[in-house]
């Protein structure tokens, strides 16, 4: 399946440490854009009807095996030829596996050919997953995205409502700083988003009456991350006298970005309210949930007012 982004083949090959066989041009020019990994097995016995060449595709131990044991060598020739005769955007031999006539198609042909130690499963697998961050549908949101307690928070709001300030409130109380201002969020799933700050901007914060400031100069590497998993939307707004805010928390309220949905909650703003303290609060209490504990529910159940909450039996407490 192919996506608007792409990625550098000379990343692919840092990332996974690939050995080059061949490579008709610098890999820093040749993108991949096709989030989907093939083994050409059916392509080498001569099924070529559903064949997508912009795929990666990657050879392993059974198509090794097809190849050297089932066919004669002029066939084995032949076959190889075909297949690089439909120019896959990459070729990639699993296992250290040596195939030389490969590499004689590879360069006839000019595809590029590369080479990994790695099990063919695992390989695909860890590529694959590096494939779907890389090019998943993203948006850029304005805002700050934190790691609270293992969850990751991307706090929303109006210019000037607090959120830089709260972000260094929290990386002082030893969470983590994801990315200020400008939050790059990608689909990596139907049921996931991750962020990141853009790489141009990473670390940076800026401060009303200070400026901007390096999070990782001043409080150290252990106070950043590059990326983190969106699980709770937190709304920061000024606060009116005249809106009802959710006091109880038995509504579930999501927020949709790249059409998934996730939980948000909106927080108030005034004067004496000490917001990181507020936001710890929120990220456990949206960890407890996931873990199936919801304490407006047990407390409604304790005042007799409702009978079809279940009970809480076998439920884990944890303490951050």
């Amino acid at each position: 399946m192919g996506s608007p982004y792409s990625v550098s083949l000379a990343k692919i090959i840092k990332n996974f440490r690939l050995e080059t066989v061949h490579m008709p041009a610098p890999a820093e020019n040749i993108y991949i854009s096709n989030v989907e990994v093939n083994r050409p097995g059916l392509q080498l016995s001569g099924f070529y009807e559903y064949f997508d060449a912009g795929r990666i595709q990657v050879i392993g131990k059974s198509e090794e095996g097809f190849l050297t044991e089932q066919l004669d060598n002029g066939e084995h020739k032949r076959r190889i030829d075909e297949f690089f005769s439909k120019k896959p955007s990459v070729v990639i031999i699993s296992r250290n596996l040596d195939i030389p006539e490969m590499k004689v198609a590879a360069e006839k042909y000019s595809v590029p050919l590369l080479r990994t130690a790695d099990a063919t499963s695992s390989f695909m697998a860890s590529l694959i997953s590096f494939l779907n961050v890389e090019l998943a549908p993203r948006v850029t949101r304005h805002g700050v995205l934190v790691e609270v307690y293992g969850e990751g928070l991307l706090i929303l709001g109006e210019s000037g409502v607090g959120k830089s300030e709260t972000a260094i409130e929290l990386v002082k109380r030893g969470h983590r700083l994801i990315a200020d201002d400008a939050v790059e969020i990608r689909k990596v799933s139907n049921r996931s988003l991750v962020g990141s700050a853009p790489e141009n901007i990473r670390h940076f914060i800026e401060l009303r009456g200070i400026g901007i400031i390096n999070a990782r100069r001043i409080f150290g590497v252990g106070a950043v991350n590059l990326t983190s998993k969106i699980d709770l939307v937190i709304n920061l707004e000024q606060w009116q006298s005249d809106k009802v805010y959710d006091r109880m928390g038995l509504e579930e309220h999501t927020t949709n970005i790249l059409d998934n949905e996730v939980t948000s909650v909106t927080i108030p703003v005034k004067p004496g309210r000490n917001l990181a303290v507020i936001i710890e609060v929120a990220a456990m209490n949206n960890r407890q949930k996931k873990m199936g504990y919801n304490a407006a529910h047990e407390l409604l159940k304790r005042l007799g007012m409702t009978d079809d909450i279940p009970d809480n039996e076998g439920e884990v407490d944890v303490y951050l």
